[in-house]
């Protein structure tokens, strides 16, 4: 028996020796006694094993080995790099996905958008994840940024970082505006065909031609662009985003992240010099903080699109060169642009204040000389900051295709009731409430109609009255005693058509009537 348990107790240590050089591997040197010791919070052997970590592990050896504690306070970054990062890491698995089933040509890339959305499991979520976390990036990009400016850290030693950081928001703008015409639908053409006209007044003149000409591959939106603006979203505009991306987290850790200002006397800059007692080491604080940062990231995606918080990707009608919608809609984080170019020529509001505004932006740790980076010696930065933002919301308010429209008014009216893009009122309806029968505007019968119909009806009237009244604040002719007939009927098993027929009188008196017809399928 006492040979019988050495030889057992051999075999344990032997099999314990094995565990913990797969463990000191696998964890780049620490042994099991450490991630028990780190796990309880115990002190470690020395030289610290965490250190000597860095050295051994590639994904380890870019990090720091720690942070100072006052760099890492939510509060202070609110994590926005570390979650750019996640979206563009989502954006990079979705993508892949999408691209196994995308055909980018214009006989084709419709299509398989809709093969991908009603026949592939699980198409429309990842469809609809690769979306949302395009516009979420977007959003976060720009908020990392307007972050670092308040709290004055693109001053020096941190300009090129602020540098390489306006680069990847253009660049992230440029992601999501080549990717925008991929669906070759109505509302991606007309968009594209409209923001791409602007590299037309480009100065001089054979110039913005021969821009024109490279991105669109010809004088029109056709199968070149299409497959230029898919090469340029897969491939050239994700390797410039890399390359810059690697120089932007290379300065950020040399240079260190900026404490905040309260921190610091005015002028320094202590971010590298971390005191023993104000060390918040990577392993295991940081890692641990950002893999629960991570997992909340992802459940919250999941969750939106799950859950149908997002509406998901739109996917309008089929692109029609030849037919042009009543009213061309840049992306939303394009719309401040298209309200610039409301007010003058596109050579200027469209091309070189953009143009000079980005100058401004990668000149800015340039242009401002003031060493504090506190909030109440830099009122006058923070001010101008300030007046940009509302003029950011002005010019999107602006920029909406409703406004200075001059669409008919009975034209306006269905547009508001039935887009042709879009979903609008009638659309968002349940099959179950799209009751067959005439409804009267004049004379909704309220015991047979249901109440989300009545309420659409309704809508309709109240819609007629504020353009007739809008028309003729504008000294145009309006909606003189304007009506409206919803007539639905079933077309086919499955099918309804929706007429909208519109009714007013001329300033001579004559009936005028304007209709136009949706189908709506079953299964929306």
């Amino acid at each position: 028996m006492p040979t019988l348990w050495k030889a057992l107790r051999q075999k344990a240590a032997g099999a314990k020796r094995l565990t913990d050089a797969a463990v000191s591997r696998l964890a780049a040197g620490l042994t099991s006694a450490d991630l028990r010791a780190l796990a309880r919070g115990d002190p470690l052997r020395r030289p610290d094993p965490r250190l000597a970590a860095h050295t051994r592990s590639f994904w380890l050896h870019i990090r720091p080995r720690y942070y100072h504690e006052a760099a890492t306070r939510f509060t202070h970054t609110f994590r926005l790099g570390l979650l750019a990062v996640v979206l563009a890491a989502v954006e990079i698995v979705t993508g892949l996905l999408l691209m196994l089933y995308y055909i980018p040509s214009p006989d084709h890339a419709y299509g398989s958008i809709v093969r991908l959305v009603s026949e592939v499991p699980f198409g429309k979520l990842v469809r609809d994840l690769h979306r949302l976390g395009a516009e979420a990036l977007l959003v976060v990009t720009a908020l990392h940024m307007a972050r670092t400016f308040l709290t004055g850290s693109y001053k020096p030693p941190r300009r090129l970082t602020w540098a390489t950081g306006v680069g990847l928001l253009a660049l992230v703008l440029a992601m999501s505006f080549s990717g925008y015409l991929l669906p070759w639908d109505q509302l991606a053409y007309w968009a594209v065909t409209v923001g791409a006209g602007l590299a037309d007044y480009v100065p001089p003149p054979a110039l913005g031609r021969t821009l024109q000409a490279l991105l669109l591959g010809g004088p029109t939106v056709g199968a070149d662009t299409l497959l230029r603006f898919y090469l340029l979203h897969v491939l050239v505009i994700p390797a410039a985003a890399l390359a810059l991306f690697a120089v932007h987290y290379f300065k950020v850790v040399r240079a260190g992240l900026s404490l905040p200002a309260s921190e610091e006397r005015v002028g320094e800059d202590t971010a590298r010099r971390v005191p023993r007692s104000r060390r918040r080491y990577t392993i295991p604080d940081i890692l641990v903080a950002e893999a629960v940062f991570i997992e909340v990231v992802a459940v919250v995606l999941l969750g939106a699109v799950v859950l149908g918080l997002y509406p998901g990707a739109p996917l309008e009608h089929h692109a029609d060169p030849g037919r042009t919608p009543p009213a061309v809609a840049a992306p939303w984080y394009f719309l401040w642009l298209q309200g610039l170019v409301k007010l003058g020529h596109p050579t200027l509001t469209g091309v070189l204040v953009p143009a000079v505004l980005f100058l401004l932006l990668l000149a800015l740790p340039y242009l401002d000389r003031n060493p504090s980076r506190r909030a109440r010696d830099r009122r006058l930065a923070i001010s101008l900051f300030l007046s940009a933002c509302a003029a950011l919301v002005v010019l999107t308010w602006l920029g909406r295709p409703e406004h200075g429209a001059s669409l008919p008014p009975a034209e306006a009216v269905a547009q508001r009731i039935m887009p042709e893009e879009g979903v609008g009122p009638l659309r968002s309806l349940a099959w179950a409430e799209l009751q067959e029968g005439e409804w009267d505007t004049r004379t909704v019968d309220l015991s047979t109609a249901g109440p989300a119909l009545r309420s659409a009806v309704e809508g309709i009237a109240r819609q007629i009255a504020a353009e007739d009244a809008r028309a003729r604040r504008a000294g145009a002719p309006g909606l003189t005693n304007g009506w409206a007939k919803l007539v639905i009927t079933e077309w086919q098993p499955g099918l309804k058509k929706v007429a909208l027929r519109l009714f007013w009188l001329a300033p001579d008196g004559t009936e005028q009537t304007f209709e136009r017809v949706i189908f709506v399928h079953r299964a929306r």
